[in-house]
């Protein structure tokens, strides 16, 4: 196992960085990048009018963002690894400050799919976060901060929607792209001015063949899942992206394996801990998932179907938001429970809260304070459990390949949401009632994907138990700290 603990101040320097701001500021650029997931989600039905383009082309404008970000963040971790956590946190933020203010000044699908990759290309902010975190906090501090930067993943998105949804229907919808520009800047600046870069990096030369082979079956893999319901699930072209995701997947393994500077260190991945931790976060992240795809059509479904609430985006925006706070609010408790119990007793824990959440989503669902109180049950548990997850990565790597590893869990968090997406989407698109001459989700179908969701998230519990029992983390670091190299690590 390698050492964890963060750098301590440098030599001369007047004592450790600011770690309030530090926190702050970083929490906010992620807050901000992952506001980038709802972003669009109230222009939705409105995007063919808006873009003059078809329906299924404008879903496009969704797809891009979800193939750029897979693209970007195992990419950007490793670069951040070698030339620096903190440089490569701007230079994202600089790509998303960019992708918003193509959105807003596009008028036509073509830019507006072009903002959205770069936008996309934004998504390794919070693995960099966590990994800067380590780098240069108190141990003490760490567990907190950490917690806080992971659930700033789910935090953004349930508090942007009715935001977003708020602008859409009162201002032109541009105006969404150029605050979220506004947003980026700000955060830009905050990092520039007040998260120190980090003396730990591994160097080398990039693995560039790595990188592209990565990029291509990842890109195939989630195109398929994206597209494999409009394409067809047995069509030539989702099956023959299947197989080119998995024949180049063996191909990349076999090259990471053999090459001296891995993009991926695959023999550290395979580590029952590392291994494990990526394995439940894939899944955990498909149960999650769930609930951002249900209750929006559960609220805006018309009441005639005796189940929906027929009530607005805002609304739905309005619902889901205390979820948000209430992973914030999480932070510190999944950082006082891995302290005392150790990170897996906390992971299973949060497992355990999810699934409870969607057991009561199965028999509360006809009003909106039923479906707040399970937003609310399951953001607690997401916010337990995203704490964790980069605690157990982080102890089992060396400090070199920090950013890396948590650019990989939070890859297989989001593989876990794409596969939630396809699933849930053929679970509603079966089980259909008839409203008029309009097909629509039955309420059966929604209870099916909810129990989906619960057995997910219990399938989490049970890898978490798996893994190795951890020492509850020490209440204060040692002066100095040792890489995985064996290098004194005193700035």
């Amino acid at each position: 196992m390698s050492d964890a603990l963060p750098r301590p101040a440098p030599a001369g320097s007047s004592g450790p960085p600011r770690t309030n701001a530090v926190v702050a500021v970083l929490a906010f650029a992620g807050i901000v990048v992952s506001l980038m997931q709802t972003l669009v989600i109230p222009l939705i039905p409105e995007l063919p009018t808006l873009l003059h383009a078809s329906a299924a082309d404008t879903t496009w404008a969704i797809t891009a963002t979800l193939l750029a970000a897979a693209v970007a963040t195992p990419v950007i971790g490793r670069l951040g690894d070698m030339y620096g956590k903190r440089r490569m946190l701007l230079i994202s933020l600089g790509l998303l400050v960019a992708g918003s203010a193509v959105g807003a000044l596009s008028d036509s699908l073509a830019p507006m799919v072009v903002g959205r990759t770069l936008q996309g290309l934004a998504a390794g902010v919070i693995p960099l976060g966590i990994s800067i975190m380590r780098d240069e906090l108190p141990a003490e501090r760490l567990g907190a901060a950490t917690a806080l930067m992971s659930a700033s993943l789910g935090v953004g998105g349930a508090l942007g929607l009715p935001a977003a949804a708020l602008l859409a229907e009162r201002a032109d919808w541009h105006v969404l792209f150029w605050t979220a520009a506004g947003f980026g800047v700000l955060a830009t600046a905050l990092v520039a001015r007040l998260v120190p870069e980090s003396a730990v990096r591994s160097g080398g030369r990039f693995d560039v063949a790595g990188a592209a082979g990565l990029s291509i079956a990842l890109v195939c893999l989630l195109l398929a899942i994206s597209k494999g319901a409009t394409w067809g699930w047995t069509s030539g072209l989702t099956l023959g992206l299947f197989l080119v995701s998995a024949v180049t997947l063996a191909l990349w393994g076999r090259w990471e394996l053999r090459t001296a500077r891995p993009l991926v260190d695959l023999r550290t991945t395979a580590r029952r801990q590392v291994l494990l931790t990526n394995l439940a976060s894939a899944v955990f992240g498909f149960s999650m998932f769930a609930m951002s795809l249900l209750m929006p059509q559960l609220l805006q479904l018309p009441k005639a179907t005796g189940y929906g609430l027929g009530e607005t985006m805002l609304t739905v925006g309005l619902v889901m938001a205390p979820s948000g706070l209430v992973m914030m609010a999480m932070a510190p408790l999944s950082a006082r429970i891995s302290k005392n119990q150790g990170p897996k007793v906390t992971l299973m824990v949060g497992a355990v809260v999810v699934s409870a959440g969607y057991g009561l989503n199965i028999v509360l669902m006809s009003a909106i304070w039923h479906l707040v109180l399970v937003s609310c049950v399951i953001g607690a548990g997401i916010g337990l459990a995203y704490g964790a997850m980069p605690a157990l990565v982080m102890a089992a790597v060396p400090v070199t390949e920090t950013a890396a590893a948590n650019s990989l869990n939070t890859l297989m968090r989001s593989i876990g949401t794409s596969i939630s997406s396809a699933v849930a989407g053929v679970v509603l698109a079966e089980m259909t009632t008839t409203l008029g001459s309009v097909a629509l989700p039955a309420q059966n179908g929604f209870r099916v994907v909810m129990a989906v969701g619960a057995g997910a998230a219990l399938l989490a519990f049970v890898l978490a138990s798996f893994l190795p029992r951890q020492r509850p983390t020490p209440a204060a670091a040692p002066a100095t700290a040792t890489t995985a190299h064996g290098v004194s690590r005193t700035g």
